[in-house]
């Protein structure tokens, strides 16, 4: 009999929790449409609207938040609608927001953050901007905005733009960096149900409705279900985490012994981009698989592509490396036991 399966792509969608799983329960008894007048509606209105406020809460969010079908929507509401007249991304953002921008300028990159330079001429420009840059990249871990929110965000609002945050891979932090305008969260990739993501909306002028529900600014009927499981989810937040920073910090630096870990900038402590030394990332994952483990090689939407890494590329990785590079990213089920099983793993196919 094969060993089960240690599971380390929690970067592309991760373990309901358990909390989350009670919670949609509740919300599936809650079984009326939330627009509806009746008294039944009215019922389901009020567990939306507290799911909602539970939402922003946990998130320590002032202003505004709109229910989405996740992440991919809420960047396309964010960065179609939003009221500007351009948009300017970096170059290692997820593929969802080139696609929902694909005429936007695009920043290149300077070690770990976007080019200081590029981004001034950038916004030089005539007319307004909504500039866009991620929470934590998912493909090597690399905290961007969280460490640049103070003179990129000032230098974004001196020009008169919005900020935008993707930061669907929060990991076990429940805080979008003070001063961002939009940004948007992912349930299925913090323990919540798939399904359901939310956009975060300083200010309900900052975008232009639709019509519809959601305040008018989203159609379709509301997720109930989905809004209870990721209100319950973003309360969870590390608490239930089965590793420590300590003991993931430990398994990067126990990793570094036999390979590079891709680090541009300052990176998070639950996803790890590993070089290997000879083999090729397609290789390692499939004589990976067969020993156990479920890892990846970046984001699930061009994993399966032979084309090299963009994002990769956008840090200025080798392409060579990039060719021999795997994502391994930890969640809130993942164990010290498995971080050994892997470390071990890894060491003996290196040997």
């Amino acid at each position: 009999m094969s060993a089960p399966t240690i599971y380390l792509d929690h970067a592309a969608t991760t373990p309901l929790l358990p909390q989350a799983a009670d919670a949609m329960a509740r919300g599936f008894a809650i079984w009326a449409n939330p627009s509806s007048p009746h008294r039944a509606g009215r019922a389901a209105r009020a567990a939306l609207e507290d799911a909602r406020a539970r939402i922003a809460a946990a998130l320590d969010w002032p202003g505004e938040v709109i229910l989405t079908a996740g992440a991919s929507e809420a960047l396309a509401i964010a960065l179609g609608r939003a009221t500007v007249d351009r948009r300017i991304v970096s170059a290692v953002e997820h593929d969802a927001v080139l696609r929902a921008a694909p005429d936007a300028a695009v920043l290149p990159m300077a070690g770990g953050e976007p080019d200081a330079d590029a981004l001034a001429a950038a916004l030089a420009a005539p007319g307004r901007a909504v500039v866009a840059i991620q929470h934590t990249n998912s493909e090597t871990g690399t905290m961007l905005l969280p460490l640049l929110r103070n003179a990129t965000i000032d230098r974004v609002h001196a020009a008169g733009g919005l900020v935008l945050c993707d930061a669907s891979q929060l990991g076990p932090l429940r805080h979008i960096p003070d001063g961002v305008d939009l940004a948007v969260i992912s349930g299925h990739k913090i323990g919540g149900p798939i399904g359901i993501g939310a956009l975060l909306v300083r200010d309900f002028a900052m975008l232009a409705p639709s019509g519809g529900q959601e305040r008018g600014y989203r159609q379709g009927t509301e997720n109930l279900p989905g809004a209870l499981g990721l209100a319950a989810a973003l309360e969870t937040g590390a608490d239930l985490w089965a590793t420590t920073v300590e003991q993931r910090q430990d398994f990067k630096n126990r990793l570094w012994r036999s390979c590079d870990v891709i680090a541009p900038g300052t990176q998070c402590a639950h996803i790890f981009a590993l070089a290997s030394p000879r083999h090729a990332a397609n290789a390692l994952l499939i004589r990976l698989d067969a020993m156990g483990f479920a890892v990846s090689a970046g984001s699930a939407c061009s994993s399966g592509s032979l084309k090299p890494s963009r994002v990769l590329a956008g840090f200025a990785i080798d392409a060579g490396v990039a060719r021999r590079t795997i994502r391994v990213s930890l969640g809130w089920s993942t164990t010290p036991d498995e971080l050994d099983a892997f470390a071990d793993a890894w060491q003996q196919i290196h040997a």
